[in-house]
């Protein structure tokens, strides 16, 4: 019969990476995993309380995105976001005129 400490799921190791994360770049072991307010978080062990929680995107265990899987640098700008940026200046530009 196996006890409880022997029957625990190895979920492996996670890289912190997000870029203003106090412990950025260092691995901790992952408890558990779940969802908290529909977020994928990662228990880990190991900071000075024992342990904590962080979203999986904020670590090397997050989703790859989109440009990540084709292997090829996000756009800079984005067309839509162009068009609508141009649109509100547009719409800024008409209201000013207004007053």
């Amino acid at each position: 019969m196996l006890n409880a400490l022997e029957q625990k799921e190895d979920f492996g190791w996670a890289e912190i990476d997000h870029p203003y994360h106090p412990f950025r770049g260092k691995h901790f072991k992952i408890l558990k995993t779940r969802k908290v307010a529909g977020v994928d978080t990662m228990i880990l062990e190991g900071s000075h309380s024992g342990t904590f929680a962080v979203p999986r995107e904020w670590t090397d265990q997050a989703n790859p995105g989109t440009y990540d899987r084709l292997d090829i640098c996000a756009p800079i700008l984005c067309f839509r976001c162009l068009f609508a940026l141009a649109e509100l200046i547009e719409q800024i530009g008409k209201e000013s005129l207004d007053r």
